[in-house]
């Protein structure tokens, strides 16, 4: 992690008394390690304390709940620090208020494809903590998954399906009455396509081949949601 994350960081100096937060960070930071090596199902608890220099005893003091709880606040934390990188991203690249002209419509949106997956190679302690979230669906308990997507997938998602609805506002895509199925086939023909063939970056693709994975599937994207003209 780049930083601390505010929303958490904020929310915990409202609860936490400013010493036990430094231990809290400290514990959060070095458990973003070792869960994006080993999983969730292989970071002991041990482990996760070794890694953060404390015993088991304080890391059960500052998380109550254990791994769970502990892997829970990570990966919000993180989801936190990318979801606002995208949405930063986003609102630069593709303004509804200043709508691209129809010809630059496909070239906007690669623009868009490409700076969300720059962020792989940015937040790499993320994506590989996604990637376990992934594969270890079924021993990740349910509310680590739904925090997940509230803290980064979900605001996102629901920010690009916003965008799309102004541009559809403006006649330049026809998002057939749903604007979160458009916003879910952007993200899986471009982003998704280059995280899912990576590896969740830890493969990384040549750079031809991913301007080509993120072309293609802009391209197959404006062919599906394009405005009749």
């Amino acid at each position: 992690m780049s930083s601390t994350n505010d929303a958490w960081t904020a929310r915990a100096r409202r609860e936490v008394p400013p010493r036990k937060l430094e231990k809290q960070i400290a514990v959060v930071r070095a458990a973003c390690g070792t869960f994006g090596r080993e999983g969730y199902a292989r970071a002991s608890v041990d482990a996760l304390a070794a890694a953060a220099g404390v015993s088991t005893r304080t890391l059960y003091n500052h998380f109550p709940r254990g791994k769970a709880q502990l892997f829970e606040t990570v990966v919000t934390w993180t989801s936190h620090e990318v979801k606002d990188a995208q949405l930063a991203r986003l609102h630069a690249l593709v303004d509804p208020a200043r709508p691209p002209h129809p010809d630059a419509l496909e070239r906007d949106l690669v623009a868009l494809a490409r700076a969300f997956t720059d962020l792989v190679a940015e937040y790499p302690d993320h994506f590989a903590l996604v990637r376990h979230l992934s594969a270890e669906a079924d021993h990740v308990p349910e509310e680590v998954r739904t925090a997940w997507q509230e803290a980064g997938p979900g605001p996102v998602g629901a920010a690009l399906a916003a965008a799309f609805t102004g541009l559809a506002g403006h006649g330049l895509l026809d998002l057939h009455g749903d604007p979160d199925l458009a916003s879910g086939h952007f993200m899986a023909l471009t982003t998704g396509a280059v995280v899912q063939r990576s590896h969740y970056g830890v493969l990384p693709l040549p750079q031809a081949e991913t301007d080509r994975i993120l072309r293609g599937g802009v391209a197959a994207f404006v062919r599906a949601y394009r405005a009749a003209a």
